[in-house]
């Protein structure tokens, strides 16, 4: 009940407070979005890793030392000291496939970047324009407010002057309640949408500020083929899983690539007291026990999981381009036919149903159902207009659309 309240004081604060524009919105998720960057950070770790796996293998030297002591005459006797060189050597694909793999992370790295870009952009521009839906509403319900209130004071006239019945002061006052609590319901929901696009935005926003803009201008979009056809070509997030395919299969050759034994230079030394040796060679492993049967198994169940996980997201990129070109076209169909009358007919319903009460030839309900009617179409035309917008949006990120910013 507090926060009921509380709430027309907070909203006139908003009110007060100084206008955030879309492009400015959109400017300051780019300054800095967390999401942005841990993707930034995530392109960083997949370069580090190119270096990694582009680093030759480091030789390893070892020095021995002993004492050598005979008891047969003749012998000498003293210090031993043994010194050892092994270069590690990189044959065939070992190194090459290793530096295609992390070179295919750090696209599959970059391709997420755009994916969360576009998402963090879409995510600000839909909590905007949803605070300025929540915004417009109350518009609505205040001019409805007013209405009710103006027509609950002419009937208290009325009944005060003993030209209607008690019972109608009643239900008006009745009515002027319940758009009063409409009203703060839809303050209520405006401040919770203004937490959300200060979320969204992922900076610290100036409280002060109260998002102010206007809908997108209708478009004619192209046919639902080419749609699809251009979502194909250009989403990121289909990027990114043709990508992760690819990063899948270089893990594939690279698993195969060191299944085969890697051979080592070897020299070494050894400084008896009295004649020093010298021997040189070359270490292979041999493959009997482990032949990496498992890591390879691994990395082809990764590609063929990679590849499942493709398909399922085009299929889902798909569908919700289907659903917001069917709600678009249904939002603009809904739209013409508020605009071909049902706006004029209801507010003439209004006026014709208050004269009517005034003439006595109408009840207070004729008047007050017009009104309420009145105000469901005003609603609903609103949420046709925005209902279009968020198909827009959703079209718009599909498309791989960026909305600009300053």
């Amino acid at each position: 009940m507090r926060l009921v309240r509380c709430v027309p004081f907070l909203f006139a604060f908003l009110l007060e407070a100084a206008p955030l524009t879309l492009e400015a919105s959109l400017a300051l998720a780019l300054e800095g979005h967390p999401q942005l960057r841990a993707g930034d950070a995530q392109i960083d770790v997949a370069r580090a890793g190119i270096r990694s796996a582009s680093a030759r293998p480091n030789p390893e030297f070892a020095v021995l030392a002993g004492r050598q002591t005979f008891r047969v005459p003749e012998n000498v006797s003293g210090l031993v000291t043994s010194y050892s060189f092994t270069q590690p050597l990189e044959v065939g694909p070992y190194r090459s496939t290793r530096i295609d793999y992390a070179t295919r992370a750090r696209e599959s790295a970059e391709q997420a970047r755009s994916v969360i870009r576009l998402s963090v952009l879409s995510a600000v521009r839909r909590a905007f324009f949803r605070a300025l839906h929540r915004s417009d509403e109350i518009k609505i319900l205040d001019e409805n407010f007013r209405l009710v209130e103006d027509f609950r004071k002419r009937t208290q006239v009325r009944v005060e002057v003993g030209e209607a019945g008690r019972l109608e002061g009643i239900r008006a006052e009745a009515e002027l309640a319940t758009a009063r609590t409409a009203v703060n319901n839809a303050r209520l929901q405006f401040v919770t949408a203004i937490t959300q696009l200060r979320a969204a935005i992922g900076l610290p926003v100036d409280p002060d500020r109260v998002p102010e803009g206007v809908l997108d201008a209708p478009v004619t979009l192209p046919p639902l083929t080419d749609l699809r056809r251009e979502v194909f070509d250009r989403h990121p997030a289909l990027e990114l899983a043709r990508a992760e395919v690819r990063r899948a299969d270089s893990r594939v050759a690279m698993e195969r690539a060191q299944a085969r034994p890697q051979p080592a230079l070897r020299a070494e030394i050894d400084r008896p007291p009295d004649t020093p040796t010298y021997r040189a060679g070359i270490s292979i492993p041999l493959p009997f026990f482990n032949r990496r049967e498992g890591p390879i198994a691994e990395a082809v169940a990764e590609l063929r999981q990679s590849q499942a996980l493709a398909d399922a997201r085009q299929l889902e990129i798909f569908a919700a381009v289907d659903n917001a070109y069917g709600r678009y076209q249904l939002a603009s169909q809904s739209l013409g036919a508020f605009e071909q009358g049902l706006l004029r007919e209801a507010e003439e319903s209004v006026r014709a149903a208050e004269v009517a009460y005034r003439l006595g030839e109408r009840g207070i309900l004729e008047v007050l159902d017009a009104q309420r009617v009145l105000r469901t179409v005003r609603l609903d035309f609103l949420n046709a207009q925005y209902e279009r917008q968020y198909a827009l949006i959703d079209l718009d990120e599909l498309r791989a659309i960026e909305p600009r910013s300053k």
